[in-house]
């Protein structure tokens, strides 16, 4: 009888462990919901490098205890994570993203919207929505010299100036020729390569990463996935055929070995059907000229993860 016991409560015992280490793992790593901070107590600070549309003042704010920096993935379907990432003080989108009818998967709030000049169309298409809607958005817009210039008065800022006048309690910034500079900088330091040269485009992501390490002390990424989750056997890896330009000697990239067998989702959550995320990752990342070097930028994000307080959620991976 005593022995049968042992064997039941040891039984118990693995149970309850399978469990708790299960729940510990599907769990977002970050602060529970319902549970949003009241703005930060810090003084407020300027930010160099983002410039107020039109009159050209720098960023003023306090910082952010905790942000919640929301991939347009389509890792997000099905999450429900809404209300953790509403419970976080700041949430950071990108580009169009929408959160209407995706507010169970992706939240409602959005403190701060970080836009290439690409997507800026898209955002006047659906002026209501994107202006009208949400004026305590914080907008930053990134883009070209040619397209952004305040004294030559480039395309996209025209049209960020027109919006401006309809809805003046907009709060719109563009990224300084200085500031765009800087995150070329941060990535031919990261990589050994020069961007330009190497025919690389840095994606939103990108910007809204140096954006959130610059304004948050907690950063909580939602559906990115790591360098490695797309990688298959007999696929280039990240930086092969690129450039010419030796990778750096810090940057350690996984080796070219799926994770696991992951099931197809498409690139944005709100556009189902349509581009397979991990396909537009490859393709991007192989491209000798004009590519996304998403699958870098991850592995980069993975090191400042080791460096700064950033948990990944949903795929849930750790710095490297």
């Amino acid at each position: 009888v005593r022995l049968f016991l042992t064997l039941v409560c040891a039984a118990v015992a693995a149970v309850l462990y399978i469990l708790l280490g299960y729940h510990a793992r599907v769990q977002p790593r970050c602060s529970a919901p319902g549970l949003r901070d009241s703005p930060a107590a810090s003084s407020v600070r300027s930010f160099q490098g983002y410039s107020r549309v039109p009159d050209g003042k720098p960023l003023e704010r306090a910082l952010c205890r905790r942000c919640a920096v929301v991939s347009s993935s389509g890792q997000m379907l099905g999450s429900r994570l809404g209300q953790a990432i509403d419970g976080q003080e700041c949430v950071l989108r990108m580009n169009h993203a929408p959160t209407a009818g995706y507010e169970q998967d992706v939240g409602a709030r959005s403190t701060i919207r970080v836009v290439s000049h690409t997507s800026v169309p898209l955002l006047l298409g659906n002026q209501p929505y994107f202006f009208q809607q949400s004026q305590e958005t914080l907008y930053f817009i990134w883009g070209p010299a040619k397209k952004m210039n305040r004294e030559k008065m480039g395309s996209t800022y025209q049209a960020l100036v027109k919006v401006m006048e309809k809805y003046p309690q907009l709060q719109i910034y563009t990224l300084t020729e200085e500031k765009m500079t800087y995150c070329d900088d941060v990535f031919q330091n990261e990589t050994g390569k020069n961007r330009m040269k190497s025919g690389s485009f840095l994606s939103t992501g990108w910007f809204t990463m140096i954006l959130a390490m610059e304004l948050c002390e907690q950063i909580c990424v939602f559906g990115m996935v790591s360098d490695s989750y797309c990688r298959c056997g007999g696929v280039a890896g990240a930086g092969v055929g690129w450039s010419a330009v030796p990778s750096s000697p810090t940057l350690t990239l996984s080796p070219p070995a799926r994770e696991k067998n992951h099931s197809s989702v498409p690139y944005h959550y709100f556009e189902k059907g349509r581009l397979d995320e991990c396909r537009m990752y490859l393709m991007h990342e192989q491209a000798r000229r004009a590519g996304h070097r998403f699958i870098t930028e991850k592995a980069i994000f993975s090191r400042w993860a080791k460096r700064r307080n950033i948990v990944f959620n949903h795929p849930s991976w750790a710095g490297r």
